[in-house]
């Protein structure tokens, strides 16, 4: 069965998912974990993307990510094959680090990107890593409400724009609407995609097909 085409176009907005072969660890320390955001920064610069969320799992990775120019399959390729040899190296392993073909959601962020980023930022509570998404440090969450200075590659202000249009009163309004839910409640959003592949609306799911 053939596998389906990536719809990519000039300011795309996806969800992208990448697991450990057979479930396996993808990050073993801290130190993974830089390795890998030193590769996603170095990827805003060469592939002109923007992040604006993020969550690095032991097992997996979430990445928000928005792309200017229509190139999300040579960016998550760039960026798994770099990690990729990097961890092989330094573990003295051979094989498939990831989990075959890396999944992305293309979003409508109009009506999924508050949803969408709140899942992403309480997976470290959901896992009972963390209590609490501000003790979690390998996410964007703790930059997003202002408790950390943000990474300079890492887009903040769109994000927050959805919920007012002072920062600091966005980041706070952004807080209570991570917080003040049952972590364990929250459900994937993108259990709704339109075939797997499309997290919008009719109008926006009728336009991408």
């Amino acid at each position: 069965m053939a596998r389906p085409l990536r719809v990519e176009y000039p300011g795309a907005f996806y969800h992208v998912i990448n697991r450990g072969n057979a479930g396996e660890n993808i990050f073993i320390n801290d130190r993974d974990k830089e390795k890998f955001l030193e590769y996603l920064e170095t990827a805003v610069d060469r592939y002109l993307i923007k992040v604006h969320a993020y969550c690095l799992m032991a097992n997996h990775y979430h990445l928000l990510i928005e792309t200017p120019q229509p190139n999300l399959s040579r960016t998550i390729k760039w960026i798994n094959v770099s990690y990729a040899a990097y961890f092989n190296r330094k573990y003295n392993r051979r094989g498939h680090l990831f989990q075959g073909r890396f999944k992305a959601l293309i979003v409508d962020t109009d009506e999924y990107l508050k949803p969408l980023s709140r899942y992403i930022h309480l997976n470290p509570v959901r896992a009972g890593l963390v209590g609490n998404p501000e003790a979690y440090f390998w996410s964007s969450y703790v930059s997003i409400i202002g408790k950390r200075k943000a990474e300079k590659w890492l887009e903040t202000g769109w994000l927050l724009s959805y919920f007012a249009e002072n920062p600091k009163t966005a980041s706070r309004i952004y807080l209570n609407y991570v917080e003040n839910v049952d972590a364990a409640a929250v459900e994937n959003p993108g259990k709704d995609a339109a075939g797997g592949l499309i997290l919008g609306g009719a109008d926006f799911t009728s336009w991408i097909k």
